[in-house]
């Protein structure tokens, strides 16, 4: 009894002592392990069992977690779980393979897909952070560091911004804006229209616009064809005012009409009586419909015999223009710009379409003003013609025209009259620019010279960044497209070109011009475009690349830079006419173009007898002679000679000997009888008919359009 009591005494120690543990255990891990501590008071009880069932066995030293262990068995234990040993096994010693001998094949380069375009967003005066990061696709927070980079404070991001600091923001994120303009509050007063007179070459627009305006502009044209893009004002006997844009009709200055029916309200579609329609016709039509613009048709030289406007209408019908003659509402009028009749009429029709429009602009606010043409001038420095659309410019604003900025320093109409305010619909002439602009770019006022800077900055690493793209994806199409299994590729020569020129609408037009000129044989790189005249900095370009100087509509280069180009033997092309310019341009290309060869028939014989004569050999074959009459063309001793039977090849070989009356000859002429010796042909029969084949180079063609459109063919 004594020992019981000891016993149920010892247990009850370390029962309670163990509780103990668990519960203080369990308050420190504030109750993280609910599982483990439900599990210990579950072996504390099996424990408790096990011993009242086996009181013998003396187990002092255990604990009740041992205890509970040997109860369980192989049950595992809940919570963390104890890894065990796995057996080894012995792996067989089997022999390994020998490895298979494999080609190495290099992998194919993929190609990868062509980026996609970036996302062009619209943006407007006033709207706040959080709309623009939603039209974006980015977050708040990457906008505000964005605008802290640049220098802009904006207290929240339901505050307004303005549309330069969203432009900002928009580019460094990689996304293209749209400016939208609010009209909401202003006060649109009428404006003139804008009046673009488009056709084909040769068909009388600047004729009809001398007319209009009493001047002789096409007399001053090189070549009696335009080639700018002018605009100017004309005051009409009614009092309106008509702004009118007149652009070349030659098939090289097809950006410079889409710029113009880009920026036009009414165009005027000239076409000549007696010419009919032309496919600068059908273009103005086509970027009149793309512009969703009006047209309105002016048929001139009704004056001239031949002249069949009846024609001409039927023909503009045919091609999808509704004409008011034919149930449509395109007004047709028939005119002679050389005698002066029917302007009346055309300037009613034009009046009509203003006042059906009805043209209003805002007059207040900053401008908005489009680029026409951009030049550089030896004593102002950059020039900009421009047509304000809507708003005012004025002197002293500082503005932003593509990646280039400055301040406007003066404003000139277009009789070169300085102004000091520019409203909406009139074409000026901007001074003051840090760098020259291209053509069609848009004409964006800013507050400050700081904001100036900052954009023209932002833009000029965007039009980078497109470049860098534009130049990888062109090599990883060139890369992509060479294969183990391509075809040879023809040889190919590179004409490196330097083009300048009066404008930056020109120089853009026959850099384009020149590059229609490519060729599988020739390819003409432009190297660089620069407006004014030729300097030494070209030289040094052109010398570095091997290239010529092409200058159009500039004033030749001085002494000093002809000497060198002379010394460095650099070709400088001057012309004031495009299609002079093109015509040159095209033969360079051809005489440098390598050609194809080619196997042609250069003349025939007939065989009228055969010789055989013995081998001075003592072991050789026989010689047989064939005695010819030269039937056509002639026969030379370097060419390859075909034998042919009832029109059959039978042999081919080149000639071993040519003689005429036992003389060796280099060549034979028509009518004349030879002795021919084909080499190791033996088989030769009276009435057969030899061939002499010649290798031939055959250059390209350069071949000039009635419209102007040149190309070259190989």
């Amino acid at each position: 009894m004594a020992w019981r009591a000891l016993t149920k005494k010892a247990f009850s120690t370390t029962y309670l002592s163990n509780c103990g543990a668990a519960i203080t255990a369990s308050h420190s891990l504030h109750a993280t392990l609910p599982d483990v501590l439900l599990s210990s008071r579950v072996d504390l009880l099996t424990a408790s069992r096990n011993l009242r069932s086996c009181w013998g066995i003396r187990n002092y030293h255990a604990s009740v977690s041992l205890l509970s262990w040997r109860g369980r068995k192989a049950e595992e234990a809940p919570g963390l779980k104890t890894l065990g040993r796995e057996k080894r096994v012995k792996r067989e010693n089997k022999p390994h393979a020998p490895p298979v001998e494999a080609p190495y094949v290099p992998p194919k380069l993929k190609r990868q897909a062509k980026p996609t375009q970036e996302k062009t967003v619209e943006i407007f005066e006033g709207m706040t952070l959080i709309e623009l990061a939603k039209r974006i696709g980015s977050s708040v927070k990457a906008l505000q560091e964005i605008l802290t980079s640049v220098g802009e404070k904006i207290g929240s991001e339901f505050d307004p911004i303005t549309l330069d600091v969203a432009e900002l923001v928009s580019m460094e994120v990689g996304v293209n804006v749209k400016r939208l303009h609010s009209e909401e509050g202003a006060i649109l007063k009428p404006r003139p229209p804008v009046v673009t007179v488009m056709g084909h070459v040769d068909h009388g627009k600047t004729s009809l616009l001398d007319a209009l305006r009493k001047t002789s502009v096409a007399a001053k044209e090189a070549g009696g064809i335009t080639q700018h893009l002018g605009a100017f004002v004309v005051s009409m006997p009614s009092g309106a005012s008509i702004t009118f844009l007149d652009t070349p009709g030659h098939a090289a200055f097809t950006a410079m009409r889409a710029r113009g029916a880009a920026v036009t309200d009414i165009v005027t579609l000239v076409v000549a009586a007696d010419d009919g329609v032309m496919p600068q016709t059908l273009e103005a039509m086509s970027h009149a419909r793309e512009a969703n613009v009006p047209v309105v048709v002016a048929i001139n030289k009704c004056d001239k015999t031949g002249a069949d406007p009846e024609r001409v209408r039927i023909q503009l019908g045919s091609e999808g223009l509704s004409l008011e003659d034919l149930g449509g509402d395109v007004q047709v009028v028939e005119i002679s710009a050389l005698k002066g009749t029917g302007l009346d009429k055309l300037e009613e029709a034009l009046l009509l379409q203003a006042e059906l429009m009805d043209l209003k602009a805002r007059v207040d606010g900053p401008a908005q003003a489009y680029v026409v043409e951009a030049r550089v001038d030896r004593g102002r420095g950059p020039l900009v013609t421009a047509i304000v659309k809507s708003g005012t410019l004025s002197v002293g604003q500082y503005v932003v025209v593509g990646a280039e900025w400055g301040r406007i320093r003066a404003i000139r109409d277009t009789a070169g009259r300085p102004a000091k305010l520019a409203g909406p619909a009139t074409p000026v002439e901007i001074e003051g620019m840090r760098g020259l602009p291209m053509a069609g770019d848009d004409i964006t006022v800013v507050g400050s010279e700081e904001r100036a800077r900052m954009l023209s900055q932002g833009r000029r690493k965007k039009l980078e960044r497109e470049r860098l793209e534009r130049m990888s994806q062109e090599n990883l199409d060139i890369t992509a497209g060479e294969g183990d299994e391509a075809d040879e590729v023809p040889q190919r020569v590179e004409v490196a070109v330097v083009v300048k020129g009066d404008v930056q609408g020109t120089v853009q037009a026959v850099a384009d011009s020149l590059r229609s000129l490519n060729s599988p044989q020739v390819f003409v790189n432009i190297v660089h475009m620069g407006v004014g005249p030729i300097s030494q900095s070209d030289m040094d370009k052109a010398q570095a690349c091997n290239a010529c100087i092409v200058g159009f509509n500039i004033r030749s280069p001085p002494s000093p830079i002809s000497l060198s180009a002379k010394q460095a033997n650099i070709k400088i092309f001057l012309h004031r006419v495009i299609y002079h310019l093109l015509e040159e341009m095209g033969k360079l290309i051809v005489e440098r173009a390598p050609g194809t060869a080619e196997t042609q028939v250069t003349g025939e014989a007939e065989v009228l007898s055969i010789f055989e004569v013995k081998s001075r050999k003592s072991k050789g074959p026989d010689v047989k002679i064939a005695g010819c009459r030269i039937t056509d063309g002639r026969f030379t001793r370097t060419a390859t000679m075909r034998l042919l039977r009832s029109g059959e090849v039978v042999f081919e070989g080149s000639c071993a000997s040519l003689k005429r009356e036992k003389q060796d000859v280099e060549a034979v002429g028509k009518g004349s009888e030879c002795g021919l010796v084909i080499q190791d042909c033996q088989d030769f029969k009276v009435g057969d008919v030899i061939q002499c084949l010649e290798q031939v180079i055959r250059k390209p063609k350069f071949i000039s359009s009635e419209s102007g459109a040149v190309r070259i063919e190989c």
